[in-house]
């Protein structure tokens, strides 16, 4: 095997975008940095001959990337059969000041990598996930994203307009300023800390989604709640469950680019229950909280730094 001429910086200045790729197809951290760890180890088989006929290493690594990935969507679907309760993309967590270069990080600056639009592609199948991604997001041709998934450019292209459809009817929101994010934020976490179900209900939007993620390892809904009500009666049940003060041990971080907040682990006292580490992150529009992400399965957590970063206070 030759591997003498192996472009290695220029495939490192290609990870981040590979990586991007990888989370948005797959909304699983490891199975990204694997994809893409996979497109280099074959990319450095080749001989020298074979990589000198490459004449786009981006589109070709992309392609690469995204059969890989089309394998991983495909035993997911078979995985998640399985799955206690709802399934959520697993979260890329970051201090509140990240400003660093690694891969992920640089991934999770994609508007289109925001929690909200992770969980409307988890809707779609694994062929319009990827035509969808692939060409709308990173102008692979269709020709190429044919090869993919083994059907004509006609049919990709048909599996992408699916995809494109069901983004454009789900409307998740845009990614809301840090600004109103601190803001909101804010109001709701002093909100639930008091107690003040009216105060509470004035963040939240009328018909609010909570969304819970445990796989039945962790306490948290396991139904999709819709509507400001429901979701009130749940955090004033938490009230109750949980010691007092419970929640202000919550650190903001940034989850897929938004402002999220994590609750570590906190052990039971006094007839109160433990309270299970949670890392919730919320989808704002106009002011309000539209949606909830509250992300409890511990397998999902263990990227969570061990700091949010200095200057970074939870809010008030």
């Amino acid at each position: 095997m030759d591997t003498g001429h192996v472009p290695v910086s220029e495939f490192e200045k290609l990870r981040p975008r590979l990586t991007t790729v990888a989370y948005r197809l797959t909304g699983s951290v490891s199975d990204a940095e694997d994809a893409v760890q996979e497109s280099w180890l074959r990319l450095a088989g080749l001989t020298a001959g074979e990589r000198a006929a490459i004449r786009d290493l981006t589109g070709w690594l992309t392609t690469v990337v995204g059969r890989i990935c089309l394998d991983r969507l495909r035993s997911a679907a078979v995985r998640r059969e399985r799955y206690i309760g709802e399934w959520l993309p697993e979260p890329v967590v970051t201090p509140l000041d990240s400003a660093g270069d690694d891969p992920l990080e640089a991934a999770v600056r994609d508007e289109g990598v925001r929690m909200a639009a992770m969980v409307v592609l988890d809707k779609l199948t694994p062929e319009q996930r990827v035509a969808f991604v692939l060409h709308d997001a990173f102008s692979l041709p269709f020709a190429e994203i044919g090869e993919i998934l083994g059907v004509s450019p006609a049919t990709a292209r048909q599996h992408a307009s699916r995809g494109r459809r069901a983004l454009d009817d789900a409307q998740p929101p845009p990614r809301a300023s840090m600004a109103e994010q601190r803001a909101v934020l804010d109001r709701f976490m002093a909100a639930v800390a008091a107690g003040d179900v009216r105060a509470v209900a004035e963040v939240l939007h009328p018909d609010v989604v909570l969304i819970g993620d445990s796989d039945g390892k962790a306490k948290t809904t396991h139904r999709v709640m819709v509507g400001a009500s429901k979701v009130l009666r749940f955090f004033d049940g938490l009230q109750r469950m949980y010691s007092p003060g419970a929640f202000a041990t919550a650190r903001p971080f940034l989850v897929n680019g938004d402002v999220g907040l994590f609750v570590p682990k906190l052990p039971g006292a006094d007839g109160y229950r433990t309270l299970d580490a949670h890392l919730t992150t919320f989808a704002i529009r106009g002011g309000r909280i539209e949606a909830i992400y509250d992300m409890a399965n511990p397998d999902k957590l263990t990227r969570v730094p061990t700091d949010s970063g200095p200057g970074t206070p939870p809010p008030k």
